[in-house]
């Protein structure tokens, strides 16, 4: 069956289940209640500083290379390395050497969705070397084996009783419904694993070019742990992830924790300024950094879609979707749902499989609105599907029945023939319709028809 098929099946299925509608709405009222009350608190004018970021962004678009390469010469003076990744092999290779040369038997990783694109904990395990994951919704889906289910919030489908029962049984802890407790549980385990790993691998939120730092905003502290703890620090960053100047985290900050997660500030936010130096007392012997390409580039080169790279990845757009609010993130089958991944999975992982994420879309425009660097996110859903036509990425089925339509629609007494000859076969659809599909019935008379009995000609 296609990837098509499938994630039609699956939202089907999410769809119909009240228990996952009921749970990530309550889930999204909050969400929605939180950032409203804070937008409102912390930004005097709104508008102006969604503006201001995506003029910043696209200033840095602009400047790309020369950014990447300030940031670049200043990472290497203040002591740290930085690898050139063009492909998520090449990043997951550079990672797997590192491990091997320090002999590491286990990684310990804070959130980074950049590391699920490339496939990095599979691809560690497969060579013998563990990882854990640090932040508590992370953890809570790799226990289960599951993908995040979303970008910002990971666990965001699992309620309290769930995860006690899944501590329970993997962690060997007592049952318990107490989020305090449950967040203990997680604490006590994973500081055994801080302290035996070799290596810990972070994302990064923003690259500063003019100090050549590493920003890292989280909620738990489990990051900066992650970068302390382990004798080698290494980063994984997208290269859309530059910001000019230190000054720009004065508006990047506050409007990430308010887009995320409804935050004023995220309760940790680390600048990160190379490894240990001579006079600190603690922190990673080695830090690397690698920048990832894996089809950003591609996308920088298409001035319809570059946009996209102003992303700061906050999750707004999914939480304001009617289609992710419907069907939830595992249906989606992808590392980023919703319509920011609607619109760069097929870029990043082909077209041929991802195309039809484009139409999981109302184009109702609530994306584009939430939005905070005003990316025009559901015009580049039109593009993504403009793309797939023109690269016949879609099934044959699909583009043969789009001709026909087409061929149909284009003559309107063909429409009529082909409208009576549908009434008449009507009563037989019930032979290829799904059991719990109840379609409307056609009109007896055409548009055509009414207007005429209205006594207007069309």
């Amino acid at each position: 069956m296609s990837e098509s098929r499938q994630f039609l099946a699956r939202a089907a299925a999410k769809a119909r289940n009240d228990q996952h509608f009921n749970q990530l709405s309550k889930a999204i009222a909050s969400y929605d209640s939180m950032v409203r009350q804070t937008r409102s608190r912390q930004f005097q004018n709104w508008a102006q500083a969604r503006a201001l970021a995506a003029t910043i962004k696209d200033d840095v678009l602009a400047r790309l290379p020369e950014l990447l390469e300030q940031f670049e010469q200043n990472m290497l003076a203040a002591g740290g390395k930085v690898f050139w990744a063009e492909t998520a092999e090449d990043a997951r290779s550079y990672v797997l050497a590192l491990a091997q040369k320090h002999q590491a038997k286990r990684v310990v990783k804070s959130k980074s969705m950049v590391t699920e694109e490339i496939g990095l904990n599979e691809h560690l395990e497969q060579h013998g070397v563990e990882v854990w994951e640090s932040d508590l919704g992370e953890l809570i889906v790799q226990l289960e084996r599951e993908k995040p289910y979303h970008i910002v919030t990971p666990a965001m489908h699992k309620s309290k009783a769930e995860i006690s029962r899944l501590f329970h049984d993997k962690l060997h802890a007592p049952l318990t419904e107490d989020a305090e407790e449950l967040t203990l549980v997680a604490r006590r385990h994973l500081r055994e694993v801080y302290l035996s790993s070799t290596l810990g691998v972070t994302g990064a939120n923003f690259l500063v070019a003019d100090l050549g730092a590493v920003v890292v905003t989280e909620n738990e502290g489990n990051a900066r742990l992650t970068m302390a703890c382990p004798p080698v620090h290494v980063v994984i960053a997208g290269l859309e992830k530059i910001l000019p100047r230190l000054s720009d985290l004065s508006l990047f900050l506050p409007l990430l924790a308010t887009s995320g997660t409804g935050q004023e500030l995220t309760s940790y936010n680390s600048i990160v300024l190379g490894p240990r130096h001579a006079h600190e007392s603690d922190g990673p012997a080695e830090m690397h950094v690698i920048l990832l390409d894996n089809g950003r580039s591609a996308l920088y080169q298409q001035a319809a879609f570059r946009e996209i790279l102003r992303c700061i990845r906050c999750g707004a757009c999914l939480n304001a979707c009617p289609v992710y609010r419907t069907i939830g993130g595992h249906a989606y089958n992808a590392t980023y749902q919703g319509p920011i991944g609607a619109v760069i999975m097929p870029h990043y992982n082909g077209f041929g499989k991802y195309q039809h994420l484009a139409y999981a879309s109302s184009l109702c425009g609530a994306c584009s609105d939430v939005c905070p660097v005003q990316i025009d996110i559901h015009h580049l859903l039109l593009k993504n599907r403009r793309t797939a036509v023109e690269r016949r990425a879609q099934p044959w089925f699909w583009r043969a029945a789009m001709r026909l339509y087409a061929w149909v629609m284009a003559d309107a007494a063909r429409l009529q023939r082909v409208r009576h000859w549908l009434v008449r076969l009507w009563p037989w659809q019930r032979l290829w319709r799904r059991p719990a599909e109840q379609l409307p019935p056609l009109s007896p008379k055409s548009f055509r028809e009414l207007w005429r009995e209205h006594g207007s000609q069309p």
